[in-house]
């Protein structure tokens, strides 16, 4: 008997080797879906744009497991007199989805050859959670192609996120990989419901942009190897730029978001709001709010 157990137990060991051998291979070409292609040398970019051509840029760039879907209710509350460019990381939504190539820098360089390629310059870049590193990252690397920064819900340095317990498990070794075929959308709903103040009901079409990730993606898009071994609101002060940082005062993944804001403050001249009853992700939960808060600061960046 012990050895029939014993046999069933390699049995299972094997399958999930392979699985992790298989998995992590998996790449996926980009596929545009609410956009349009760009191809750079640093990875294949969705990207979306509205809003009248010659206008001043708004570049918005989303959070991690997320896609350009976050930002519409967003972004008509932008585009009267602006030109509004959304962005889909590497590895999310209808971008490339390679097997590495997920570091800061290079999400970066890939948005910036993407920009670049539209025309885009001299443009204000919001990040939210994910997002604001990377948007960090192109202002650092890409001074140009930025007139100021806007900061939403990231983590201004390791230690303060606390993250989904799903997404804990959906990342650990061997285990994570063969969950990630297994988990139902119930589980990856309620683990997504943990990015919003209580009693959002999370779309559909969230729950989808986590299905159109590989494992690979899913499990390197936010560990930024190295990135965060300088806080970001001394990376932001370096660049020289305007600051604004947005933190929902019901935050439950930057946690405490009023004390990861506090260190935004340190930026000289930096603007820092508190909205009330929102979690993680104003743009989706306080959109009004959100672009009232944009647009004022975005005046003040015009030169």
């Amino acid at each position: 008997m012990r050895r029939v157990v014993l046999a069933v137990l390699l049995l299972i060991a094997i399958g999930l080797a392979v699985n992790t051998v298989v998995t992590d291979r998996r790449t996926k070409a980009a596929e545009a879906d609410v956009g349009q292609i760009v191809d750079t040398r640093y990875g294949d970019i969705q990207l979306r744009e509205r809003g009248p051509a010659r206008a001043p840029a708004i570049v918005l760039i989303h959070c991690y497991t997320c896609s350009i879907h976050w930002w519409l209710k967003l972004e008509p509350l932008l585009t009267s007199d602006r030109r509004v460019v959304s962005v889909d990381l590497l590895g999310h939504g209808g971008s490339e989805k390679p097997r590495d190539g997920y570091s800061a820098e290079n999400q970066a360089d890939a948005i910036a050859a993407a920009l670049r390629r539209r025309g885009v310059r001299d443009a204000l870049l919001v990040g939210q959670s994910l997002g604001g590193p990377i948007a960090t990252a192109v202002a650092e690397r890409h001074r140009a192609l930025a007139r100021g920064v806007v900061i939403m819900d990231s983590s201004p340095r390791d230690g303060y996120a606390d993250l989904p317990f799903t997404q804990k498990i959906g990342t650990a070794p061997v285990i994570g990989e063969a969950a990630w075929h297994t988990t139902p959308d119930f589980m990856i709903r309620d683990g997504l419901a943990d990015a919003f103040a209580e009693g959002f009901e999370v779309p559909d079409q969230f729950v989808e942009d986590i299905r159109r990730m590989t494992f690979t993606s899913f499990a390197e898009a936010d560990k930024l190897p190295g990135y965060h071994d300088t806080p970001l609101p001394e990376r932001l002060t370096a660049t020289g730029l305007p600051v604004l940082t947005i933190f929902g005062e019901e935050d439950t993944i930057i946690v405490p978001p009023d004390a990861a804001a506090d260190e935004y403050r340190e930026i000289p001249g930096a603007r820092v709001a508190m909205l009330p009853g929102v979690g993680h992700t104003p743009q989706v939960e306080a959109p009004r709010k959100t672009a009232a808060l944009v647009r004022s600061f975005d005046r003040t960046t015009l030169r």
